[in-house]
């Protein structure tokens, strides 16, 4: 069964301490594509002219965003690169069989800087569907590859693309956990947190610039607050009893929060610095796990009529509804971000899978077929769910399309990975 989910529903709290740390992280997640959608549209990325003088191809990066998105068919051009300012072949790459395809040329710009400028084309109507310059230093080709990433998936699908963003989960490997930050592919994964002890419930303010977490450093659960940029934090929940699963609201100003210091599990909402703190909701019953929609409903789980199940209420409090109603299991909800649908963890058979329900329509759909789900976490466009799961008695992240096709999965060689958390769109 979900362990974090039974810590909540119980009330267990353990002691840890917490060092803070910002090191890079010695074990890296590596990504595997364990399912693709179907009609995938052929794409091809040629070689950009010049790229050969980074200490890595940002067509690689490109080529490897758009390929596990699912959504896309790399066709292969061939060794010879196609410059941004030589008039596009497209004889060349309609005979490979490509609907569209990006040049781009790679040029010093001084001071050890370089320029990139990249253009995409649709093959068949031999039209220029736009492009970008920025300039960059030679270790940027990844967050450069991103970009591009993500401009060529929004032209083409018509949504944002999220290759830029970026992940929060918890490694623990031996008697260590680290709360650790990575590119969305699993790159450049980073330590912000360490301790002896777990590190639980990591969540991201709308900005991207800090993130929330339970830390048991002070003997019992206690809301932390830290700036990713400064590495300070501050206590946003330190009351009676325990203090747990912090969700932010959409303006990043206040806190949902978990506390029992009235006596069993309860919802409340604080400001991020610890002031103001406010009931939101009553009942005999557990309530935890909150998650803020932008359409200004608190979604939560609750043992209120029994067995543990959905519930919304009010972001300014009130009474609460439930949401959830099939199966007598159902945990960890996540609205997206359109607020239309809502991810969750239910209980079927015995196994625990992520569950998507339409809001509108109340149909529901099991993404997953695994069997220990759990923390499941939207991507900012809402077209994949990022979640925790075992493999071999292994923790490890995994990710689904909302549609259940496309299916990836990222694991370290050594350790378990839990806890994962979705970052926001980054603000240029």
């Amino acid at each position: 069964m979900n362990p974090r989910i039974l810590t909540f529903l119980r009330g267990t709290a353990t002691a840890c301490a917490l060092a803070l740390a910002s090191s890079l992280a010695q074990a890296q997640l590596s990504i595997e594509i364990t399912g693709a959608g179907t009609n995938r549209m052929p794409v091809a990325i040629a070689s950009f002219e010049g790229e050969q003088t980074l200490p890595r191809a940002v067509t690689d990066v490109v080529r490897a965003d758009l390929e596990r998105s699912g959504l896309f068919k790399m066709v292969e051009l061939g060794p010879s690169p196609m410059g941004a300012d030589a008039p596009p072949d497209f004889g060349r790459v309609r005979s490979r069989g490509a609907d569209a395809f990006a040049v781009g040329t790679v040029a010093p710009s001084g001071s050890g800087r370089y320029q990139v400028q990249f253009r995409l084309f649709d093959a068949a109507k031999q039209v220029s569907l736009g492009g970008q310059a920025m300039v960059m230093a030679p270790n940027q080709y990844r967050t450069t590859g991103h970009r591009i990433a993500d401009f060529i998936y929004e032209k083409l699908t018509g949504e944002p693309g999220v290759f830029s963003t970026r992940i929060a989960y918890v490694l623990k490997s031996g008697q260590r956990y680290e709360l650790q930050i990575a590119d969305a592919d699993g790159s450049n994964a980073q330590t912000a947190l360490a301790s002896k002890e777990p590190i639980i419930s990591p969540a991201w303010s709308p900005d991207g610039s800090r993130l929330a977490y339970v830390s048991f450093e002070a003997k019992k659960p206690v809301v932390y607050v830290h700036s990713l940029a400064t590495g300070q934090r501050n206590v946003a929940a330190n009351f009676k009893g325990s203090n747990s699963a912090p969700a932010w609201s959409p303006d990043g100003r206040r806190l949902a929060v978990v506390l029992t210091k009235d006596g069993q599990s309860q919802l409340y909402s604080v400001n991020a610095d610890g002031s103001g703190v406010q009931r939101l909701a009553s009942s005999s019953g557990i309530d935890t796990e909150p998650a803020w929609s932008t359409d200004g409903w608190i979604y939560f789980t609750s043992d209120r009529g029994g067995s543990p199940q959905i519930y919304r209420v009010p972001a300014g409090g009130g009474d609460a509804q439930r949401v959830s109603f099939e199966g007598s299991y159902n945990v960890s909800p996540r609205p997206s971000p359109d607020g239309k649908s809502l991810v969750y963890v239910a209980r079927n058979g015995g196994r625990f899978q992520v569950t998507l329900l339409d809001l509108n329509s109340r149909q529901t759909q099991i993404l997953t077929d695994s069997a220990k789900d759990e923390s499941p976490s939207f991507a900012p466009n809402g077209r994949m769910v990022l979640y925790a799961t075992e493999v071999g008695g292994r923790g490890v992240l995994a990710a689904v399309s909302s549609d259940g096709r496309v299916k990836q999965r990222l694991s370290v060689q050594s350790g378990d990975v839990r806890e994962p958390a979705w970052g926001p769109q980054p603000r240029n």
